[in-house]
Parts: C-alpha cells; sequence; structure tokens
C-alpha cells in the first residue's frame, strides 16, 4: 500500500501539469533547467503500456502454444535468444549506446556458450518439457489460474509504470532518475517473482494432488483442491513465498551458468579448482534457496528453508539428484522469459527512439523489458512447477510416475541409471587420477 501511494504521488507530481506537488524545490541541487525538461507522465506512459501489452501478448500465445508445438517453441526460444541479443547489440551501438551496446553483447556470447555446453542435455530436457505441457494442458483449471495471475500483475503494472513515467519525466538529473527506477525495478521484481512463485505454489499442490491420486477424475481426489491450494498459498504460506522469492532467481541462474563453465573446462586444474569452489559454495546454498522448497511448502506446509533442505536430501538420497543437475528445464524457460522481456523492451525502446533520440530511450526499454520479463514469466511458471512435482514425485514414490505414464517412467529410470553410472565413472576416473599423482611424487627424490 506504501508502494503504491509512493507510485501514484510520483506519477501524478508530472500529470498533466509539471512538478504538481514541488518536488524540484526538495532537489534542487538535482535537477535540470526548465529548458531542459523531460515533458509530462503522459507521454512515457503509452510505451509502458505497448511493453506491457506485448508480454501480456506474448505469455499467453506462449501457453496456448505449448499445448500443441511445445517441443517446437522450445528450441525456437533456445537458438533464437543469442540471435536476438546480438541484434539488440548492434542496435544499441548503432545509437551510440556504447554500456548497453557491450551488455548485450557479453550477454550475446555468454548464451552462446551455455548453450553448447548444454547442448546434448537438450533431448532429455525438451522430454521432460514435454511431459510437464501434457500434465498443465490435463488441468485447465491450471490455466485459468496463470492468465488470471497475469492479469492481477498487468493491473499492478499499470500504477507501476505511471510512477516509472512520472520518474523518467522529472527534473532530476540522469544519476537520481536512474537510481529511482533502480529501486522501482528492484520491487516490481520481487512482486513479479512473487507472484510467480505462488502460481508455483498453487499449481505444485494441484499436480502433485492428481499424481498421489492417480487422476484429476479419481474419486479420492479433495473436493475443490485448487482453492484450496489458492487459500493456503496466500495466507499460511504467503511468509515462505516472500522470503524464498528473494533469493531463488539469483542462486539457479549462478548456478547454471558454474555447472555449464564446469563441464567445459577440461583439465586445466587451476582453473577447475577455482570453478569447483564456486561450485560447492552454490551448492551449499541450493541446500536451503532452490525451487522444489514450494512443492514441499504446497504439500506438507512446512517452511521455505526446511522445506528446500528436505528437498534436497530427498534428491540426494534418492539419486534423482543426478537427474536434476542433468536436466536444463529451468535455464529453457528462463529463455523463454529473456527473449519475451527483450521483445517487449525492444518495442516500447523503439517507440520512445523515435519521439527522443538520448537516454530516455535506454530508461523506457530496459525497465520496458523487466514488465516484459515478469509477464512471461508468470505464464512459463506453469510448466516449471509441473517439472518440479514430476521430480519430487519421482524422488518420494517412483510408481507414482508409472501409474501417470509409464513409458516416460521407463526415460525418466534408463536416464537415472546412465548419470549414475557416468559420475561414478567419473569419481573413479579422478581417484585413479589422484593415486597416479601420488606415486609420481613419492618416487621423486627430495
Amino acid at each position: 500500500m506504501g508502494l503504491a501511494l509512493a507510485l501514484a504521488v510520483l506519477g501524478l507530481n508530472r500529470f498533466k501539469k509539471s512538478d504538481r506537488f514541488n518536488f524540484d524545490r526538495y532537489t534542487s541541487n538535482m535537477t535540470v533547467t526548465v529548458e531542459n525538461s523531460h515533458g509530462l507522465t503522459e507521454d512515457y506512459w503509452p510505451m509502458y503500456g505497448l511493453g506491457g501489452g506485448v508480454g501480456t501478448l506474448l505469455g499467453w500465445a506462449w501457453l496456448l502454444l505449448l499445448g500443441s508445438q511445445a517441443n517446437h517453441m522450445m528450441k525456437i526460444s533456445v537458438h533464437i535468444l543469442t540471435t536476438y541479443l546480438a541484434v539488440v547489440s548492434v542496435l544499441c551501438f548503432w545509437s551510440e549506446q556504447i554500456f548497453w551496446g557491450v551488455t548485450f553483447a557479453t550477454g550475446a556470447a555468454l548464451q552462446f556458450l551455455y548453450v553448447i555446453s548444454v547442448i546434448d542435455r537438450l533431448p532429455f530436457t525438451m522430454l521432460v518439457l514435454q511431459k510437464a505441457v501434457k500434465m498443465v494442458w490435463s488441468l485447465p483449471e491450471v490455466m485459468r489460474v496463470s492468465y488470471a495471475f497475469m492479469l492481477v500483475m498487468l493491473l499492478w503494472m499499470g500504477l507501476w509504470s505511471f510512477g516509472a513515467a512520472g520518474v523518467v519525466a522529472s527534473n532530476i538529473n540522469l544519476n537520481g532518475r536512474w537510481w529511482l527506477l533502480v529501486v522501482l525495478s528492484l520491487s516490481l521484481f520481487w512482486t513479479g517473482a512473487v507472484l510467480c512463485n505462488t502460481v508455483h505454489v498453487i499449481v505444485s499442490g494441484m499436480v502433485f494432488l492428481v499424481l498421489i491420486h492417480g487422476g484429476r477424475e479419481a474419486a479420492s481426489m479433495p473436493a475443490n483442491p485448487l482453492m484450496k491450494s489458492l487459500r493456503y498459498s496466500v495466507t499460511k504460506s504467503f511468509g515462505s513465498i516472500c522470503y524464498g522469492s528473494l533469493f531463488t532467481a539469483a542462486i539457479r541462474t549462478l548456478r547454471w551458468e558454474i555447472r555449464g563453465l564446469r563441464s567445459k573446462i577440461g583439465k586445466n586444474e587451476c582453473l577447475l579448482c577455482c570453478v569447483d569452489f564456486l561450485f560447492h559454495l552454490v551448492e551449499t546454498l541450493v541446500r536451503f534457496f532452490n525451487k522444489y522448497a514450494y512443492v514441499q511448502i504446497a504439500v506438507h506446509g512446512k517452511s521455505f528453508n526446511r522445506s528446500a533442505r528436505d528437498a534436497w536430501e530427498l534428491f540426494q538420497s534418492t539419486g534423482v539428484e543426478a537427474l536434476v543437475a542433468y536436466d536444463c528445464s529451468g535455464a529453457v524457460l528462463l529463455m523463454v522469459t529473456l527473449l519475451g522481456g527483450l521483445i517487449s523492451g525492444t518495442c516500447s525502446g523503439v517507440w520512445t527512439h523515435v519521439k527522443w533520440n538520448d537516454d530516455r530511450v535506454t530508461m523506457v526499454g530496459s525497465t520496458a523489458m523487466l514488465m516484459g520479463m515478469v509477464l512471461v514469466g508468470l505464464a512459463m511458471v506453469a510448466v516449471e512447477s509441473a517439472v518440479t512435482s514430476i521430480y519430487i514425485c519421482y524422488a518420494e514414490d517412483p510408481l507414482l510416475i508409472h501409474r501417470w505414464d509409464a513409458e516416460f517412467f521407463n526415460q525418466l529410470s534408463e536416464a537415472l541409471h546412465q548419470r549414475l553410472q557416468h559420475r561414478s565413472s567419473r569419481a573413479r576416473e579422478v581417484l585413479t587420477h589422484n593415486r597416479f599423482n601420488a606415486g609420481i611424487q613419492e618416487t621423486v627424490p627430495v
């Protein structure tokens, strides 16, 4: 409520009247001259509206197309993101936005290297995503929840963009406006993460119930499970959801990048030692902050840290952690989210560039990109929730997956067997290598 009031004040201060609340007198040392005034709130609000509209349409379109073209849509997203980042980088350099050009060029390079490092995992990832989409589409009420939460997020973004447009239009100097936009962007990111994880808990609860009871139409299914999950997620579990939303996304992204780098280092022992240190540090954090905690929250009602720890211990005790580490479904869905955000930000940025060719282009474009990412992410979270629920069910009782889809159960079991064999062979190779080095050191005279 306090943030909503602040956003309304920021927007109204420049709405149809310059400096309505006389804020310039309190920021006189940070304001620009009247001749260099940046306009009014309504000059920028439509551009944010375009970004939000494009993000919503992309999110809804993805949900609709995933039902019939899931495999093709995922492959397109993985491969087109690198190209799109490179094109946006060229456009930024052409507009003399050197910082953003370097940023997007670096992103394109990292995306390309990551895809190359995990290219052998993509067939298994696509298999898991196809089954998750099949599960989501068999539960139409889950689709309606995703659409409803996207609408709620869009309404909040209407107010958020009103305040952000007021900041862009304000007479505060460039650094001051950027700092305000960073603070507003962090608030939007957290709000989006909270809504995504709320959907995560709702969908996870539904999927888990369907797998436990052997189908949506089973006689043992509790009455009105969706409303119970919704009520539970926004009351008793809401604190755990908000707490987990602060950390899980950043830690997951860091873990994917380190795993991709670690698999391609080769025999450079110095670099491998440094990366292993980072890897074990992140793995320790993952024990307490991971997306699988939301399934435990939905099913067992535990606190976030306890849920995360129990889920990770369950994976490690059953060996399913080897499958979870091999699966890149979360990274693929993140690529879809990034692509949706980039398209939204590009649309708003191009419109701003047509009207003003200055720092306002990057301000509006970058914040509109975040809006698009949040909206598309809300659409993708239903699929990700189904993936996490499938892994939790497979770890707790593999027969639940067998009863739902016997062919998929056999494919999961075969993949798990192969991954465990791969890990044991790598462990023997490292042990043999260490013994060989120790033997050489003992034979060398002092």
